[in-house]
């Protein structure tokens, strides 16, 4: 038996006909979606130009850059994947690319991005700062230089989150040529002492000006790493920091004071580990370390330098008593240190 309010309702929720009698056509959720112009995320054919994407207008959309001439082009924003065809002699920033950056057929250009996977085919003549979560791909290309990712503006941080990429997961030196040439070099490092802002200069027109950006490295969202580079010194120093509310305020403090002290941050892991990983990188002080293995992932730093066991121990005691971390105990135990986590991490990462 039914009431008289459950038949009022179910009236309501009927749609109402049209004056011809019919009822209108029924409305879905994908019908009442903004259209998406795939005109706002192509740039083509320019010359000459300053352009770009402000943050929030690309919004995670697919992008494609290509026959640009002379061009600096600034996306300050995350995509969902970004291809390059076909530019020469171009400038370009890219945010954080959730999935590939794909050059192809392009020469003489400068940038600085961060992505997933990175490849570049049929290009020379390419300077990169680079962020990528993946081991970077070269293929029938020559005189491809690589430096570290550096780079600051205040929604960088949620763009790198929105995209699903870590920070502190970037193998910007470890790259793959998939077409090597006997006795020669396709890709090298940019020098140490390259400046970011020399090759990719900041935008000059107004509407990109508002952008506030940095090239400090000190500011930079990735913190920059030597990577493969040649180490100043025989003795290195592993810090693992375990999830909390504050790892990576944690982490970056750390980097900087050991920076400040002289010590290289050779390269930087955040990876989820389990309790028979522990047992192999942390080996007799596993047990002190697995109730923190649940609370997310861990983040591993290198240090590099004389006496950078002492001096990490030194600063981790002073400035993060009560917080706990794995740091090296010797000199002598640190090399094993930094190969077993780095062996695991590459491991779990499929690197």
């Amino acid at each position: 038996m039914g009431c008289f309010f459950s038949k009022r309702r179910k009236a309501e929720k009927e749609p109402k006909k049209t004056e011809g009698g019919e009822k209108p056509p029924k409305q879905y959720s994908w019908d009442q979606r903004e259209k998406v112009d795939p005109k706002d995320y192509l740039l083509s054919g320019l010359k000459d130009e300053t352009v770009g994407r402000l943050p929030g207008k690309v919004a995670g959309q697919q992008f494609l850059i290509q026959d640009c001439e002379n061009c600096n082009i600034y996306i300050f924003d995350h995509s969902a994947t970004v291809t390059i065809d076909d530019c020469t002699n171009c400038v370009i920033f890219l945010g954080p690319v959730k999935g590939s950056v794909f050059f192809r057929n392009c020469r003489d250009c400068r940038c600085a991005l961060a992505c997933q996977q990175f490849r570049v085919r049929d290009c020379r003549k390419l300077e990169v700062f680079l962020c990528c979560a993946t081991q970077p791909i070269i293929e029938s290309s020559t005189n491809i230089k690589f430096g570290c990712f550096q780079w600051y503006y205040p929604e960088l941080a949620f763009q790198f989150k929105d995209a699903g990429l870590s920070i502190f997961n970037n193998t910007w030196s470890n790259i793959h040529d998939f077409t090597p040439v006997s006795g020669e070099l396709n890709w090298s490092l940019l020098p140490e002492d390259a400046v970011v802002q020399d090759r990719v200069p900041l935008p000059t027109t107004e509407e990109l000006k508002a952008v506030r950006i940095s090239t400090e490295a000190n500011r930079s969202i990735v913190p920059v790493s030597r990577g493969q580079r040649q180490k100043s010194s025989d003795e290195s120093c592993l810090v693992v920091l375990f999830a909390g509310d504050y790892t990576i305020a944690n982490a970056r403090k750390l980097i900087d004071e050991m920076v400040n002290k002289g010590f290289f941050l050779v390269q930087t892991k955040e990876v989820s580990m389990k309790a028979e990983d522990a047992q192999r990188v942390f080996r007799e002080k596993a047990a002190d370390f697995l109730p923190l293995l649940n609370k997310g992932p861990v983040i591993a730093l290198e240090f590099n330098g004389d006496g950078a066991v002492e001096g990490c121990q030194l600063i981790v005691n002073e400035t993060f008593n009560g917080t706990k971390m794995f740091v090296s105990e010797s000199k002598e135990t640190a090399s094993a240190d930094v190969d077993s986590f780095y062996n695991f991490a590459d491991i779990q990462m499929g690197i």
